[in-house]
């Protein structure tokens, strides 16, 4: 497999700090997604809490003349939990969007409470005919439920169209344990395809595993295609989320690289414990990130740009 260039990733700033801008936006703004608007401006597409803690999934427009800085904030969200006992009636969370012809897939993360543990999780789709500024669910069932393949949670799909062929790296859960009394959760991240985008073929083949005995959870994969290499940047956490990287000559068998992903947690600051849920995009040639620190999301998210070397 041809190796990419190594990159590292110039901080650029907390570009977005939840501070009750609207009633959907109470804490957090996690999981950040960018789709591309206009010429020079993004919709950023991402979850916040509410004041009982439900997520729901809202976006902000973005200018990219000279900085990258936020214009404007959705008054409503676009996506809210589900009716009570839905998959999703406890908060929808930002998984990816994928624009095909004249319609926009928002795929995303349902999340129910649990009792013997503390919640379940299965992806959902939703879909826009607007441009992305409406959005209804494809079906009020899971894209993705368990099954004997995910038969305890799945989450967070990424997808890529790549001439017919829907493709998807989404969290699975392999195990859960008793950590001191509380249920701890395992998860990796694996790979399934489509023919629609909504109807998925799962046959448990695994992407990115555990890389050490301490490693249990791998979160919110984002796959770009790079010339001819496949790059992942995900989520890896121990004690407390990095940014894990991977790469692939063909989606399917992954080499980890994390000593490549590009970035670590600052020494002080916003994101000084944890760098969590990249989402890496190009823009004007060059490629950018949009992710979470502190909290999972509770401290906003910011931005970073390659450099090469």
């Amino acid at each position: 497999m041809p190796a990419a260039v190594a990159i590292q990733w110039e901080r650029r700033g907390r570009l977005f700090e939840p501070q009750r801008q609207r009633p959907w936006i109470v804490s957090h703004a996690a999981l950040p997604v960018a789709d591309r608007v206009a010429e020079e401006r993004y919709r950023v597409y991402f979850s916040a809490r509410d004041e009982t803690n439900r997520a729901h999934i809202g976006f902000c427009d973005m200018q990219v003349a000279g900085t990258l800085r936020v214009a404007s904030v959705a008054d409503a969200p676009v996506l809210g939990p589900g009716p009570l006992g839905a998959f999703d009636d406890a908060g929808v969370t930002t998984s990816c969007l994928v624009t095909h012809g004249e319609l926009k897939y928002l795929y995303y993360t349902g999340w129910s409470l649990g009792v013997s543990v503390p919640f379940y999780l299965a992806s959902g789709v939703a879909v826009s005919g607007d441009g992305g500024l409406t959005f209804e669910r494809w079906s009020p069932a899971p894209l993705l439920d368990r099954n004997e393949i995910d038969p305890l949670l799945n989450a967070s799909p990424w997808v890529l169209v790549e001439g017919g062929v829907w493709r998807m790296w989404y969290v699975s859960a392999t195990a859960w344990t008793h950590d001191g009394g509380r249920p701890k959760h395992y998860y990796h991240i694996r790979y399934a395809e489509s023919s629609d985008g909504l109807r998925w073929r799962r046959e448990g083949r695994v992407a990115i595993d555990y890389a050490t005995a301490d490693e249990h959870a791998l979160a919110r994969p984002c796959v770009i295609k790079d010339g001819a290499v496949y790059r992942m940047w995900f989520s890896c956490r121990g004690s407390s989320y990095r940014l894990g990287y991977a790469e692939s000559d063909d989606g399917l068998s992954w080499t980890r690289r994390d000593e490549a992903a590009g970035l670590e947690p600052a020494a002080t600051g916003w994101d000084s414990e944890m760098i969590a849920y990249p989402c890496v995009f190009t823009h004007d040639r060059a490629l950018h990130l949009l992710y979470n620190g502190n909290g999972y999301g509770a401290s906003g998210f910011g931005h970073a740009v390659a450099r090469h070397g």
